[in-house]
């Protein structure tokens, strides 16, 4: 591949993330998810430790994102996306480049085609590292099978340890993966280290890789045994996520869905199968391919084994976020074979895939979002204007309000369960190391959270009373019912709000 080609497909990268972000990159806001990660990169920004200080995902994501906002001397949501567009636009720059190097001469209509379909999966904005990594990871087993070396087994292990620090989930994606390839390369090996040496350089390299999280164990106070509880807890609960049912397509009910929205249910249903149907068939083919001395792509070997682990990550909870993270292996690996196929072949398909990816996803961009409701307004938020939904602008308008009122001078407050963008909305620390507190959680650890809640001297709470997917057992006031009965007997309820599942309580008056 040449260096015109590669440099090429770069300023491509950048010019469809660039048209993205200046389509949606000012629309919508989510004071959930979106705020999970804003809370996180602003708590860093001031000195606190992820996963000691504040629930939170790996650290790697925040110290990324915190370095770029402090260069910039912005701790907003609009610095926040700017870093996380900047690591988006090099997941898509090797996506690219992976498919670019499976021809000689790739076609530059081919590669915008699928610029646009993976760009089109790259949702939501809060989890791009995720899905960056995903590739990432796809890089870099390729870069692997190409050339079996010791010294490609170290910067695999190196890599795959670095990307667990910015998710631990894709380590361990990373490492089956990697131990797969691994024994797919010693299948009638001809050169190369052997199977043991290949493993202790690759093992060797993930330690490496993973020394920023072993350091911050060893020399951080309290952050070794917070990491550790928070695995305990992983494997107490049993899932890495809220599980929902898989959204099969013959599960479609056309009678009460409109045409548009059952045929983008269907097909959503359709992609479910796809990952399985190709993690099995393609790590079948390879396999036989390589016991047949017979040549493969090494990006569509890297795909096979990937696409079984990143099944987990869609079907741990069948929703479009979740199945968008786990479809790159599966996206990649069909966009490269379609790309050595006859003409007549190749081009309906890549189209279907296109057109599907773009009418699967659009409907979830907040942009195309806002484009179609003509419903968001205009909102000031850490000095940017963006357009909302009218309920989150509401949200924001009375988060304003209720701290101007209770807490002037910077007092704490309590935003639970769906609202840690609250604090960072408001640049507020919160009370409760759980930031996002939507499983249950044993006696001990509300103990521990309400001492934290007095020693910060609450002056109001605010409780979002939903049942998460439909889940009683879901609710605040059951996952974490100590809290939720402190909070009754220790602050008085104020009328309701415009959102009738927003609960407001201010704490009361002492009196000597």
């Amino acid at each position: 591949m040449t260096k015109h080609l590669v440099l090429n497909i770069f300023i491509l990268a950048i010019f469809i993330i660039s048209i993205l972000f200046i389509f949606e990159g000012h629309t919508g806001l989510s004071l959930g998810d979106e705020g999970f990660l804003w809370y996180g990169a602003q708590r860093v920004m001031l000195g606190e430790v992820p996963i000691r200080d504040f629930m939170s995902y790996d650290p790697g994501r925040y110290y990324y994102s915190a370095a770029l906002m402090s260069f910039w001397g912005n701790n907003g949501i609009m610095a926040l996306r700017g870093a996380v567009a900047i690591f988006q636009t090099l997941g898509l720059f090797i996506g690219l480049l992976l498919i670019a190097q499976t021809k000689k001469k790739q076609n530059v209509l081919y590669l915008l085609v699928s610029a646009i379909t993976l760009t089109a999966w790259m949702f939501p904005r809060h989890k791009l590292f995720d899905i960056s990594l995903s590739i990432f990871l796809i890089g870099i087993l390729t870069f692997l099978i190409i050339n079996a070396t010791s010294r490609r087994y170290f910067i695999t292990g190196v890599s795959v340890g670095l990307i667990a620090v910015f998710g631990r989930n894709h380590g361990v994606y990373g490492v089956v993966g990697s131990l797969a390839i691994l024994l797919w390369l010693n299948i009638n090996r001809t050169h190369g280290p052997k199977l043991i040496t290949g493993f202790a350089f690759w093992v060797g390299g993930v330690v490496i890789g993973y020394l920023p999280i072993i350091l911050m164990g060893l020399l951080v106070p309290d952050f070794a045994d917070a990491f550790i509880d928070g695995i305990k807890n992983l494997i107490e609960t049993g899932d890495t996520n809220l599980p929902l049912p898989i959204p099969w397509p013959w599960r479609v009910n056309f009678t009460i869905l409109s045409l548009d929205s059952a045929i983008r249910a269907v097909w959503v249903g359709l992609f479910f199968i796809g990952i399985i149907i190709f993690s099995v068939l393609s790590i079948f083919w390879v396999v036989l391919q390589k016991f047949h001395h017979k040549p493969v792509s090494p990006t569509l070997v890297a795909t096979s084994f990937l696409s079984l682990p990143y099944a987990h990550l869609a079907f741990s909870r069948a929703d479009i976020s979740h199945l968008a993270q786990g479809s790159f292996p599966l996206l990649i690996g069909c966009l490269i074979l379609l790309s050595t196929q006859k003409v007549k072949i190749k081009w309906p398909l890549v189209l279907l895939l296109c057109t599907t990816s773009l009418e699967i996803m659009s409907a979830s961009h907040p942009g195309w979002q806002c484009y179609l409701s003509k419903q968001c307004v205009t909102i000031e938020i850490s000095g940017s204007h963006l357009l909302v939904n009218p309920n989150i602008a509401n949200d924001v308008v009375l988060l304003r309000q209720l701290a101007d009122q209770y807490t002037p001078e910077g007092q704490s407050f309590i935003a639970a369960p769906f609202l840690p963008g609250a604090y960072a909305l408001l640049e507020r620390k919160s009370p409760v190391r759980d930031i996002y507190p939507i499983k249950p959680r044993s006696l001990a650890f509300q103990k521990a959270e309400i001492e934290k809640m007095q020693a910060s001297n609450v002056r109001f709470a605010i409780i979002i009373d939903l049942a998460l997917d439909g889940r009683e057992e879901l609710r605040y006031r059951n996952t974490n019912s100590i809290i939720y009965q402190h909070i009754m007997d220790h602050f008085e309820k104020l009328p309701s709000t415009t959102n009738p599942t927003m609960l407001i309580y201010k704490a009361k008056v002492k009196t000597s």
